[in-house]
């Protein structure tokens, strides 16, 4: 049994008998270990998946449409805010706002639902065995089917106001996978915080509150003191959202050394993430 496989049952030779030890030295394989059960369970991640994204929306009146006109009408309102409040003046401001606005939302609104689904979800967890990741990876996977449909209103406001479209839209797929490890490795490193400290899990909201103001959603890099401008480019979703806006709004393909540096961003957070959810995820059906 996989219970078994992740509390590293040994079998020692002994004549002709076969004794079962436990070593917690076989601790170390529970990342490989974790990854393979949650390849196993592959179905049923594909049809948690289905099922949020039906229940989301069976029930509302524009059904599907909504995660469309959601980030819509949230950029006609930051967009009039901020070009006639603010003054600010970059060409073509909805759909630049919009382009980062979708990026954005996605991390913040998945890697919040797979901490809510691990930190809450204790008493499912107790009564059968799944793979505990499972239901972090659904949630990206969710998240990621919201933002390939947010690509339709970003395509539709780019037509309307003049915006070129570019062949490099195509590669947007790359930069939304990048964004969805990212997002992971943050779900699962504060999931298994907020095990231990419940508060940690609320104070994530304000967190990302405040983090949208530091990263260039509504406004450019150029547009700060350069003194600033250093102290933004170590927010790892600076990185991560210029690279999905230069592909979808701009039509530039980032240079390799942008590549090299977003893969590392997104893996580099995907794998702290998963050696510390691995590490302590036999105590969440306890600890929840």
């Amino acid at each position: 049994m996989v219970q078994f496989e992740s509390m590293a049952i040994l079998t020692k030779k002994s004549g002709i008998e076969n004794k079962p030890i436990y070593d917690s030295a076989q601790r170390r394989l529970m990342p490989l270990l974790e990854a393979r059960e949650a390849w196993r369970y592959r179905d049923l991640i594909y049809f948690l998946v289905r099922r949020d994204v039906t229940a989301r929306y069976k029930r509302s009146v524009l059904g599907i449409a909504w995660t469309m006109l959601n980030p819509l009408g949230m950029m006609i309102v930051l967009s009039i805010v901020f070009s006639q409040v603010f003054r600010v003046t970059i060409k073509d401001y909805p759909a630049f706002v919009l382009s980062g606005l979708i990026a954005w939302t996605f991390f913040s609104q998945a890697s919040s639902a797979a901490i809510s689904v691990l930190v809450w979800g204790g008493d499912l967890m107790q009564r059968i065995y799944i793979p505990r990741s499972a239901f972090a990876i659904s949630a990206i996977g969710t998240g990621l089917i919201n933002l390939l449909l947010s690509l339709v209103p970003l395509i539709v406001v780019m037509v309307v106001i003049g915006t070129p479209l570019h062949m490099t839209i195509l590669l947007a797929p790359i930069a939304m996978v990048l964004l969805g490890l990212y997002s992971l490795g943050v779900g699962l490193l504060i999931s298994t915080i907020g095990i231990y400290f419940a508060d940690v899990v609320e104070m994530y909201a304000i967190v990302v509150m405040a983090w949208f103001y530091i990263t260039p959603i509504l406004y450019t890099l150029d547009l700060l003191p350069a003194n600033l401008q250093g102290w933004l480019q170590l927010n790892p979703m600076v990185t991560l959202v210029e690279l999905f806006r230069s592909l979808v709004f701009y039509g530039k393909i980032p240079s390799l050394e942008n590549w090299l540096i977003s893969i590392g961003i997104a893996l580099g957070m995907f794998l702290i993430g998963w050696l510390v959810f691995t590490g302590k995820s036999d105590e969440f059906a306890y600890r929840t």
